[in-house]
């Protein structure tokens, strides 16, 4: 019986799952992964007001319900007090795939990107999600205009959770505090910048046409800044996607104003120079004034325009983090691979391996999640005659809770989801995200 282990219970952890005991009839998984509740960035990063992606935990959850699948959560791997090595957790399995996504941010490279009032868009949605790592830093108190670095589709996520108000919150799971504070926010001017142009922009047309749709919210672009790109004004050529995001900036252009209570400037051709304080908080951002090159990109053009914010969340990309343990490449990000087998070894075998933003990068949608797991799936089976030539414990619980590590099983999160269910209906509201370690495993507790 080939037992494996899959550390990361987010899409990619659970289609690497989901592989496995369609394509071997015999294999055993754990996914394991060091929060109590499974779903990674389904549950941390999906928009709360995107019921429809936030469905996908249904899928998920059937292949973690999966007789040959156990889901052991609170499960921290790496080198650090209270975590499991590497080499520890290599010697419980007969294989081991890492799907730890891609846990670090880009940073701008700028002055003033430390001021308070600046964040990482990461860390913004961590917390309207209720990630139990995130701070309540009152993100948008006494914040009256906010700037967006970045139009991909967390840049658009972000700004659509600035401008809605308490009747489209609430419905959503937000936990409570966070709902409050929006709810009770006085920012009325969103901005959303990007250093290139419209054509250029990775935001999906599903996104870019929600935010024309949020109540007493109005949409403005400058019709200099689109004409700047000279695939605006003939987009025939431009693949579909793309093409379709400008004929919905060329639709907001034409619609003019109509003085809503808020608004939301779609920008571009900007590029941040420095983040600007007063009172030793963050008031605006400087930015240059770019233009095309003759290369598909931009350049400087030595004009500036500073734009008020009390609030500059950047959504400039995603980056893997390494763990220690595994060989890792930082000019990209990720765990070096050949079709998911980790190269350099440190166990000097096969049976480490790969799948999803820690083997690729942090590229594609939900959906390509699918092939690349069944990539590394695919090479693992191959090398199972190998791999079950090693003895592994009987059960790798034991093994856990003799290193002092209690996971939290799926019964636990039975009873998180139960908890969170309860304290919607004691506030009015549907299910309720519990947002604090100490309460998540009071819960999971409950239920053990």
């Amino acid at each position: 019986m080939l037992r494996v282990a899959v550390v990361g219970s987010g899409p990619s952890g659970c289609y690497t799952a989901q592989n496995l005991v369609q394509l071997d009839p015999t294999v055993v998984v754990d996914v394991l992964d060091r929060l109590p509740c499974p779903y990674g960035l389904v549950r941390y990063g999906v928009a709360p007001d995107h019921e429809k992606i936030k469905s996908l935990q249904g899928n998920l959850r059937t292949v973690l319900e999966h007789e040959r699948v156990r889901f052991l959560g609170g499960v921290r791997i790496g080198g650090g007090p209270g975590e499991l090595p590497v080499a520890r957790l290599r010697e419980l399995y007969h294989a081991v795939v890492y799907c730890v996504g891609a846990a670090g941010d880009r940073r701008l490279g700028i002055p003033g990107e430390e001021l308070p009032g600046s964040w990482s868009a990461t860390e913004f949605v961590s917390w309207y999600s209720a990630h139990p790592d995130a701070i309540d830093a009152g993100f948008v108190r006494d914040a009256r205009s906010a700037v967006v670095i970045g139009v991909g589709n967390v840049a658009v996520d972000v700004a659509r959770m600035l401008a809605r108000g308490m009747a489209e919150l609430s419905p959503t799971d937000m936990p409570q505090a966070a709902l409050t504070a929006l709810a009770a926010s006085r920012i009325r001017e969103v901005h959303v910048v990007g250093r290139r142009g419209p054509s250029q922009a990775r935001f999906t047309t599903k996104e870019l046409r929600e935010l024309g749709a949020l109540p007493d919210t109005e949409i403005r672009v400058d019709p200099h800044e689109l004409a700047l790109d000279p695939a605006y004004a003939d987009p025939s050529a431009l693949p579909a996607a793309q093409r379709r995001n400008v004929e919905v900036l060329r639709g907001w252009d034409a619609a003019g104003t109509r003085g809503a209570e808020r608004r939301i400037w779609v920008r571009f051709f900007l590029r941040p120079v420095e983040l600007l304080a007063d009172g030793g908080r963050v008031s605006a951002v400087r930015f240059e004034r770019t233009e095309p090159d003759e290369h598909g990109g931009v350049r400087g053009t030595g004009r500036y325009e500073t734009v008020d914010a009390q609030l500059v969340l950047r959504s400039v990309g995603y980056r893997g983090v390494q763990l220690a343990g595994l060989p890792f490449d930082p000019a990209t990000g990720t765990v070096p691979h050949a079709a998911g087998r980790v190269l350099h070894d440190p166990a000097g075998a096969p049976g480490t391996y790969v799948a999803g933003w820690i083997k690729r990068g942090p590229t594609g949608v939900i959906g390509t999640n699918r092939p690349d797991a069944k990539e590394t799936v695919t090479s693992l089976l191959a090398d199972a005659p190998v791999l079950l030539g090693r003895a592994v414990p009987e059960d790798p619980v034991t093994a856990l809770r003799a290193l002092g590590i209690e996971p939290v099983a799926w019964s636990g999160w039975q009873a998180i989801e139960r908890a969170e269910a309860a304290l919607g209906a004691r506030l009015g509201r549907g299910v309720v995200k519990l947002a604090d370690w100490d309460t998540l495993l009071t819960a999971a507790r409950s239920g053990a």
